[in-house]
């Protein structure tokens, strides 16, 4: 792993390569190691044989000595690079970043200046930096005005020395132009920033803020119109507004999948009927549970209305009440489920696939919400799955005793479809064909007794002498009786083989 972060993992065919061998391979071809080495070179021992005060009085020989350093700006850029596609906090690590960028570029430019100081000569005028005084002596105060000089200059506020050569002119002209353009495009930078971070409460504000517009033009009452609004308060403050479709349409399918699976899947299967289901079944449904959001007193379903989706509660209280609206007959929390049965379309169900009760909520509530459209589009490819479901669902009824036995078994074979016939005719061959090799495996045993038999009795009658064998020979009764035992065991076998034959003439008499 030390290795790893040594020489950074790379991708060769789409697969990351974690071995130690071809990462030294790697980064020893890719050229990288030769600015690694020149940053991490020991350059300060010159000062053992050149000491400081040694150099000439115009060079600052303790700059130029580490200025091999530089090489490592490379690495902190892929340093931060790598930290802002990782972090969770983007926006504040950008913000980071550039204030980090700004202090960096003052303090390069404090060096700057203290360097010139030095090369034209400190205290020759009033521009460069003045080290006579014990004050100015110090390192801590030659490095705070240095840095105070910088950023005044780069900020374009001036209000710093008049410049008196040349030298000093250029240098503060071309801080100046630096001070502008690169203060400029980083102070946009961080406003853009700022404005990406409140981008998801603009959008909400904009819908909030066209929704209010348009019950002031339809002149909607004020009380519905402070339920709307306080709807809206309630989504942005637990976080219900962002729209999940839009934020993970760059995704691929495959990643949707698993993040619904992660999000969702223990939710889904809290529903009885989708326990045990099969996993390719629960990860196309878990992409089509929708989020919905109700406010007090609204009603999820109403007494007889046509079930079309089933709920799961994610948080929330609900209330069963009677049709007075004020008997509350049970309560819903999180976790419970309810309208499951309505979205298989069970013939013979008594309620006709209505709902059975009303449900309000008490407060605001979250619920999941699954169509029965939805449902029925992920059956298509599961069809064993659904005939789980629909044994399931019926179950649930004959515990409540909603199910009409006669009026389910007549619409299942009123739907059977084509494929369900042939899938029954391929069930009675198959039986056919398991009674045809029994009835051959028990043709073949009575063969071998026989022969075995036939054997004995030449074989005892073969030792025998002449006057003996009258009396041992079986006598014609018994052979006679023996024929016909023979004979209908074999009658039996036979027709116990044909029975599939008009078993399987029948069905296809009834087919045609």
């Amino acid at each position: 792993m030390e290795n790893n972060k040594l020489f950074g993992s790379y991708l060769e065919q789409g697969l990351l390569v974690n071995d130690s061998a071809k990462l030294r391979r790697h980064y020893v071809t890719t050229g990288r190691w030769k600015t690694d080495l020149i940053s991490l070179l020991p350059t300060d021992i010159a000062y053992y044989w050149w000491p400081p005060h040694s150099c000439l009085a115009k060079v600052p020989c303790p700059v130029i000595v580490r200025a091999n350093r530089l090489f490592r700006v490379p690495r902190m850029c892929e340093f931060f690079d790598r930290t802002e596609t990782g972090t969770g906090y983007p926006n504040a690590f950008r913000i980071c970043k550039v204030v980090l960028a700004i202090l960096v570029l003052i303090h390069w430019n404090a060096c700057f200046y203290f360097a010139i100081s030095y090369v034209i000569g400190f205290g020759t005028d009033n521009w460069v930096y003045n080290t006579r005084g014990p004050r100015n002596s110090t390192l801590t105060r030659q490095y705070i005005y240095s840095f105070y000089w910088s950023t005044l200059t780069l900020t374009t506020i001036g209000e710093t020395p008049q410049p008196e050569n040349d030298a000093e002119y250029l240098f503060v002209v071309a801080d100046f132009l630096a001070g502008v353009l690169i203060f400029a495009t980083i102070v946009g930078n961080i406003g853009s920033m700022i404005s990406n971070m409140n981008l998801a409460r603009v959008d909400f504000q904009n819908r909030m803020d066209g929704v209010k517009q348009y019950m002031t033009f339809r002149k909607v009452s004020k009380d519905l119109e402070a339920r709307v609004i306080r709807w809206f308060a309630y989504t942005w403050a637990n976080k219900q507004a962002l729209d999940e479709d839009r934020v993970l349409a760059a995704l691929p399918d495959k990643l949707k999948a698993e993040i619904a699976i992660h999000v969702h899947l223990d939710t889904l299967k809290q529903v009885q009927i989708f326990q045990d289901c099969e996993p390719g079944l629960l990860e196309e449904l878990v992409l089509k549970l929708r989020l919905q959001v109700f406010s007090p007193g609204d009603y999820i379903c109403r007494k007889g209305d046509v079930g079309k989706e089933m709920y799961i509660v994610k948080r929330g209280r609900l209330s069963v009440v009677a049709d007075d609206g004020e008997t509350v007959l049970a309560t819903l929390g999180a976790g419970s489920v309810f309208g499951e049965v309505s979205v298989l379309e069970i013939a013979g169900n008594r309620t006709g696939n209505r709902r059975t009760a009303n449900v309000r909520s008490l407060g605001y509530s979250d619920l999941f919400c699954l169509a029965k459209r939805d449902l029925w589009e992920a059956l298509v490819d599961y069809p064993e799955a659904r005939h789980s479901l629909m044994e399931r669902g019926c179950q649930l009824l004959r515990k409540d005793g909603l199910l009409d036995e006669s009026a389910f078994k007549k619409s299942q074979a009123e739907h059977e479809t084509l494929k369900d016939k042939v899938d029954r005719l391929e069930n009675s061959v198959e039986n056919l064909e398991e009674k045809l090799t029994q009835m051959m495996e028990d043709i073949s045993a009575f063969e071998s007794r026989m022969r075995r038999r036939t054997s004995r009795m030449e074989h005892r009658n073969k030792h025998l002498s002449p006057t003996m064998k009258p009396f041992l020979l079986p006598n014609a009764a018994t052979v006679e009786e023996e024929d016909e035992c023979d004979s209908s065991t074999s009658r039996r076998s036979f027709q116990g083989a044909s029975r599939p034959f008009s078993i399987l003439q029948r069905h296809k008499q009834r087919s045609v």
